[in-house]
């Protein structure tokens, strides 16, 4: 298998934004050398992703259940566990927790019964978790119950599950919780425009670093307030590179090594 030269950790190629120019999206990617992960967010969604990853060589899926995005799907274990047999199927998620528009106790326990179910799912088949967390405005509450739950599931199991800390935007000390937990860390074009997260950027270790576009939302500062595509993670490994003082080059070969490892591409 042929490898390209930057990998996009987490996209939504298969979201009706690019229902219009998908073909000319996917074909800057094979054009610049970006292979990338396509990342359900419901069960609809997510056979959506796995059909298109099927179609070209240089992208894989993720299936599973966002927290909130449709909050009246109840998890089908039936139809994850079929689905996620599927050869392209190289995740589970995006899953996990999300206060940050306000949810009532009740509603954040739905979210961590979601969250386990598919946390299993993933202990069953062997495959990484692509974990969502956003806590309320101005708190790390989500972080700290994305902590506890993952501590509760090792030292009932014995085992870390693989996961990666998707579209990470918080602190070096929220980063080392999770890198203790083994989890890789994946910075989005966020990091383009707001020097906010530069600390956790170079102190993020290189076989741990990932980077993802989170398409089409959060595009980089070239292209800021309009659609973001796969193409565009590449402006992210510059900036990660100028962070560190390293070539473009050598973080786009770590984040390609890195990605391949958790994600079992070879």
């Amino acid at each position: 298998m042929i490898f390209m030269n930057y990998f996009d950790s987490h996209c939504h190629l298969q979201l009706g934004d690019f229902d219009g120019d998908r073909e000319v999206v996917l074909g800057r990617m094979r054009e610049l050398g970006v292979d990338g992960v396509i990342v359900g967010v419901d069960l609809g969604e997510s056979r959506k992703a796995v059909a298109l990853a099927e179609q070209y060589d240089f992208l894989w899926a993720a299936v599973g259940v966002h927290p909130t995005d449709n909050p009246e799907e109840v998890f089908d274990e039936g139809a994850f566990a079929e689905l996620v047999q599927h050869p392209k199927v190289v995740g589970i998620g995006e899953c996990g927790l999300d206060y940050f528009r306000g949810a009532d106790a009740a509603g954040k326990e739905a979210q961590r019964v979601l969250f386990l179910q598919q946390v299993a799912l993933a202990d069953a088949v062997g495959k990484p978790l692509i974990i969502h967390c956003r806590p309320s405005a101005g708190t790390t509450d989500a972080h700290e119950d994305m902590f506890a739950l993952l501590e509760e599931y090792a030292a009932r199991t014995g085992k870390l599950i693989p996961a990666i800390a998707h579209f990470f935007t918080a602190t070096p000390e929220i980063m080392q919780k999770y890198l203790a937990l083994g989890c890789y860390i994946s910075f989005p074009c966020v990091i383009t425009f707001t020097k906010q997260y530069d600390e956790a950027v170079r102190t993020v270790p290189l076989d741990r670093l990932l980077v993802e576009t989170d398409s089409p939302f959060a595009a980089p500062a070239s292209h800021r307030g309009k659609r973001n595509e796969p193409a565009y993670v590449i402006e992210t490994v510059q900036r990660i590179a100028e962070l560190r003082g390293a070539a473009p080059d050598e973080i786009a070969a770590v984040t390609l090594k890195n990605a391949q490892t958790v994600f079992r591409l070879r």
